[in-house]
């Protein structure tokens, strides 16, 4: 395969991991309504992810605490693997299964949600982080690819971009992550003008 197939090829997988998220719209209205009604309420919407999906989960925090497109309020938002000190911290004391887990418990209140985002749904400390979320009684979302994984059943509310691809994945999950920057910074500017 030449170059340009192979470029036309990348480009056609992007398009249709894309495209998945046609299917799962009534889901990412509830996403979207979930972690607006969260941060409308005083609760944090905490992120994590593992290599690539880190940078993701620290993408959205960061966007909703600055901004995304226009000024409005400050968002509360905390990435969980933003801290390296934290997470070596943890990942020597109990193990890297344990670095998101333990963060939870120490930080997660019922009014909050923890939105993670790992292309196979079978990431350990993933896994552990949404098992230690719903004993807190807190919402779980799931940015998730393949079939969902083991993170499938934990998570309220998933969207689950499917196939093998880690990087067509995670196009999708990148335009999910704006999705819900925009709905969010959409829905706080309306309020903001009501008042």
């Amino acid at each position: 395969m030449d170059d340009e197939a192979r470029i036309n090829q990348r480009i056609d997988g992007s398009l249709a991991a894309i495209g998945s998220l046609r299917d799962q719209i009534g889901q990412i209205t509830e996403i979207t309504a979930e972690v607006y009604d969260c941060l409308h309420s005083g609760g944090t919407l905490y992120t994590a992810g593992n290599g690539g999906s880190a940078a993701q989960a620290l993408h959205l925090a960061q966007e909703l605490i600055g901004r995304y497109r226009s000024d409005r309020p400050a968002q509360r938002a905390i990435c969980l693997n933003a801290d390296p000190t934290v997470l070596t911290c943890i990942g020597n004391d109990y193990g890297y299964e344990s670095v998101f887990s333990r963060q939870v418990e120490a930080l997660v209140k019922p009014v909050d949600i923890l939105l993670v985002l790992t292309t196979s749904g079978d990431s350990r400390n993933i896994v552990n982080a949404l098992q230690t979320v719903q004993q807190r009684g807190a919402a779980t979302i799931g940015l998730l690819g393949g079939d969902g994984g083991a993170c499938r059943a934990l998570c309220d509310h998933a969207v689950v971009v499917p196939g093998n691809d880690t990087a067509h994945i995670q196009e999708a999950h990148q335009v999910m992550i704006h999705l819900i920057c925009e709905v969010i910074e959409q829905r706080v500017m309306a309020e903001a003008t009501m008042r």
